[in-house]
């Protein structure tokens, strides 16, 4: 086996070699110098108070005030440019007028600088002069590949390791909770609030006006740090949605993402736009995002903080169901309001528990939930009564309340409840009133348990919690498969046509076609042009029927009487027709008359829905599913997700609206097959995506009962021909990448199938696994991993249900279904390279599949504009390091120890 090489310095991969490890945004949060620019001494300042903060805190590295007018700042030597320093910095902190910082970023990127932070204002946030300077900026930053936070921001800090990039009044005490916010003034409320409280951070950091480094850039750091449990964002304007929704989806799985964002209403959005200069979208289409990818929404920042706390030290509920045991009634009916208005549920009673609660509970006691264990309940009765009330398997969490009346012992009361801190579901408490239960909260809250003030609060946190374990469930339930559709072509053929013709508006007709082609069912719709055509219509088809208006402009047919129902003759066929052309005559709209379409009328035995899609300013295509019909405006239940669906997220679609509990059958009613209307909700997002021409589409409406589903009536816009494809609004999360799918025969003959995978594919996964000899295993892990540990289900999950945009795994498999290789190519966080992993089932090897397999990851990688491709590879592995080099990847010893080396391959 050849030797690896050691790269030189002129070798494009050398760069990489050395500096991978160290992220990108490090010098951010851990820098060796730092310069500040705009360094003073003027009492009152921001380069004063920035240059204060980086020296009173020692963080272990350099720090060089920049100041072509002083010999020294406070004390300590100055420079007049950066490229008069000794040596080269990693972090420049900028704070001097907005009309400078141009000059400044030629001068960092002449010297090497890879971190900004931007305190200065006075770009896009005051309108276009602003806004032509930050494109300036952000020019020569790109081009430098230099990483940007800011404009318009307080500044990084780290408190862990002293570094107070800020000017803040004050350092933050440590802690494990990182804080990312939009506002700097917020920030510093939130400092001294921290303060008094006792609350500690891993990370703060101001964003600013977001012109590089965001939401997405920030989570994917934090999600690594080792310092932070937990991530908390004050959000104003998300910035790049795809990359947040990419991030926080792939952190949330590990890690709580909790956000509080600003702007629900429309004046709140308007002012957070223009403090921002960002644009702002739909504020309920932002909560559907949230939930998409794992994340909690709260409404206040207490809430955010509560949280943070409640998630660091209990378990998430498994679901909606609290306990509430009290000694007074009026709190427990206060927790109880405040959780069954928040959507929890109060858990029902096992006869087996209230049986044992009798056993030693006054005979007085509530006998239900919530349990009032009465106003003389001393230390053994609230412990023995959690006990009991813990070990109910209908119940998913519980919430203590204790008044203090005269009988009462809150501190010996909380000391008693201290080993129930850990009961496998969360326990929470609200010890109410003042100074004589302090003692009693720190108890608790030393040992684990949170408290809060009022039943109420604690309550609505409960209800947080489940909320959050629901978002993050769906991040790991596996999918059923549905179909592909196979008349995807059709559809295409249909809107090129009308978009050649200038057209904007498919006809009733053409709409109908085009929601047939992706396999939903539509009632049979025939065209007629004349009277007598519509008559000989409705005979084949059958009276009684229905007439509608087929027109190529005219959108909303009701309103203009162009719909007829139940004809039951054909005398009132021709009426109707003659009657529709009249009406648009009459409103001198002649010309949009095209003829009539002809339906059976179908009887509205069954729930009406509606199905739709319109446009988001920052999400793009959304997707709209609740009750329909002709008061769908009034009555208002709807649910919002994002494309694609597979079925799992339709059913969680489905499960926000009011009508999915009579979809489920009420009052004798059969219920309709949900999981048939599941796969129609995942057809439909395939039509979206894969139609990108297609700006707004509904089905209303939708007719579901306990023996169909049809699409009674649909509604197609189109972007206007003027539209490019380049210019279509981004789909918000990447859709499966179908131009990856191919055929491809093995050295054996056998055809075998290459495909992006699907988190469908988790049980074929399972299935591969098996097939895998312990020398594959090892060879592809660097050890050994157990078959019951590679096939774990929240692993597969995580495997399978890839974001398509950080990472692209490809399956192959034989014609039925079966697994035997899968490659995958993975992004290396906040950089242009990815690294890939290659396994073949031991049964295929040596067939060419794993060169075959890997030849096709470059070509991902040459498609995402990557730099370089790499993957670490036990230097005994010589048939993997063999493939390696067929492919021109070069082979270097590794940063992990003689048994690893490196293959390296940079892209063209």
């Amino acid at each position: 086996m050849a030797q690896p090489s050691r790269p030189s310095p002129n070798d494009p991969s050398y760069d990489l070699l050395h500096l991978q490890g160290r992220h990108p945004l490090e010098a951010l949060f851990a820098p060796r110098s730092v310069a500040v620019v705009g360094a003073s001494e003027r009492p009152g300042s921001v380069g004063r108070t920035l240059l204060w903060n980086l020296i009173s805190s020692p963080f272990g590295g350099t720090v060089y005030p920049i100041n072509p007018k002083r010999p020294n700042v406070l004390g300590i030597r100055a420079w007049p440019s950066l490229r008069a320093l000794p040596e080269p910095v990693e972090l420049v902190v900028v704070a001097t007028p907005a009309v400078t910082v141009p000059e400044v970023m030629r001068e960092c990127a002449e010297v090497g600088v890879k971190n900004v932070i931007i305190i200065s204002a006075g770009f896009k946030e005051v309108g276009e002069e602003g806004a032509l300077l930050e494109r300036e900026v952000m020019k020569i930053a790109r081009e430098a590949r230099i990483r940007v936070i800011g404009p318009n921001c307080l500044g990084v800090m780290r408190p862990p390791t002293g570094l107070n990039a800020t000017f803040a009044g004050s350092m933050a005490r440590t802690g494990n909770v990182a804080f990312v916010s939009q506002s700097g003034a917020l920030l510093t409320a939130i400092l001294d609030w921290s303060m008094r409280e006792g609350v500690g951070f891993s990370t703060i950091v101001s964003l600013g006006s977001m012109m590089d480094v965001g939401w997405g850039d920030l989570i994917d750091y934090l999600g690594n740090d080792p310092r932070t449990r937990s991530i908390l964002l004050y959000m104003e304007t998300i910035g790049d949605a795809r990359a947040f929704l990419s991030a926080a989806r792939e952190v949330a799985q590990h890690k709580p993402i909790i956000v509080i964002k600003a702007g629900r209403t429309a004046q709140a959005a308007a002012a957070a736009a223009s403090h921002t200069g960002s644009l702002a979208g739909s504020d309920e289409v932002l909560s559907a995002a949230f939930r998409r990818a794992g994340v909690l929404r709260v409404d206040s920042i207490a809430d955010l903080f509560y949280m943070a706390e409640v998630l660091a030290r209990q378990p998430r509920p498994e679901g909606r169901r609290l306990t509430v045991l009290t000694n007074a009634g009026g709190p427990g009916v206060l927790a109880t309001d405040a959780l069954v208005t928040g959507g929890g549920e109060l858990a029902r009673l096992s006869d087996s528990t209230r049986a044992q609660l009798d056993t030693f509970l006054p005979a007085a006691w509530s006998h239900s939930n919530p349990v009032d264990i009465l106003g003389d309940a001393d230390p053994e009765r609230y412990a023995r009564a959690l006990q009991v009330a813990g070990a109910d398997e209908n119940s998913d969490g519980l919430l203590v309340i204790l008044t203090p009346q005269d009988m009462t012992e809150p501190t010996q009361t909380a000391d008693r409840l201290k080993p129930y801190a850990k009961l496998g579901k969360p326990v929470i408490a609200s010890w109410m009133g003042g100074s004589e239960v302090a003692a009693g909260e720190r108890i608790l809250n030393d040992a684990g348990i949170p408290t809060f003030g009022y039943p109420d609060t604690a309550a609505r946190i409960f209800n947080y919690m489940w909320r959050y374990s629901y978002n993050v469930a769906a991040l790991y339930e596996t999918p059923v498969l549905t179909e592909e559709p196979e008349r995807r072509e059709e559809a295409g053929t249909l809107i090129r046509e009308a978009r050649r013709e200038g057209r904007t508006l498919l006809t009733e007709h053409e709409s109908k076609r085009l929601l047939a082609a992706y396999g939903i069912p539509t009632v049979e719709t025939r065209l007629a042009t004349s009277a007598d055509e519509a008559v000989r219509e409705a005979r084949e088809l059958g009276l009684p029927v229905v007439l509608k208006l087929h027109s190529h402009v005219i959108t909303h047919k009701t309103d203009v009487g162009g719909v007829r129902l139940d004809l039951r003759t054909e005398a009132a066929v021709r009426a109707a027709f003659e009657g529709i052309r009249q009406r648009l005559e009459e409103l001198g709209q002649a010309n949009a008359f095209q003829g009539v379409t002809v339906q059976p009328m179908v009887k509205l035995e069954g729930y009406e829905l509606i199905l739709g899609s319109s446009l988001d300013a920052q999400f793009g295509p959304v997707l709209l599913f609740g009750a329909g019909g002709v008061l769908v405006e009034v009555f208002k239940d709807r649910a919002l997700a994002l494309p694609p669906l597979n079925t799992t997220l339709a059913r969680r679609m489905m499960e926000q609206t009011r009508i999915h509990e009579a979809l489920r059958g009420v009052r004798g009613r059969k219920p309709v097959d949900l999981g048939e209307l599941q796969k129609l909700l995942v057809r439909f997002s395939q039509l979206v995506v894969e139609q990108r021409f297609i700006k707004e589409v509904d089905i209303n409406p939708l007719l579901a009962s306990d023996e169909r589903l049809v699409a009674l009536d649909a509604r197609v816009v189109l972007h206007g021909p003027e539209v490019t494809e380049a210019e279509l609004p981004r789909l918000a999360i990447l859709p499966y990448p179908q131009q990856y799918v191919d055929r491809w025969r093995a050295r054996d003959g056998e055809e075998l199938f290459i495909r992006p995978i699907r988190p469908e594919d988790e049980p074929r996964m399972v299935d591969f696994h098996k097939t895998l000899s312990e020398q594959s295993v090892f060879l592809r892990y660097a050890g050994m991993m157990k078959l019951d540990q590679r096939v774990a289900h929240e692993r597969l999950a995580r495997i399978c249900f890839i974001d398509y945009a950080r990472e692209m795994a490809l399956l192959a498999t034989r014609a039925d279904g079966s697994v035997l290789g899968v490659g995958r190519l993975t992004r290396l966080p906040g950089t242009e390279d990815a690294e890939f992993a290659m396994l073949i089932s031991d049964t295929v090897q040596r067939q060419g599949l794993g060169t075959e397999m890997l030849g096709r990851l470059v070509k991902v990688g040459q498609d995402w504009g990557l730099r370089c491709i790499v993957a670490d590879i036990l230097s005994h592995n010589g048939a993997m390091q063999h493939v390696c080099r067929k492919l021109g990847f070069r082979i270097h010893p590794g940063e992990l120890g003689e048994d690893m080396v490196k293959a390296v391959k940079v892209l063209d």
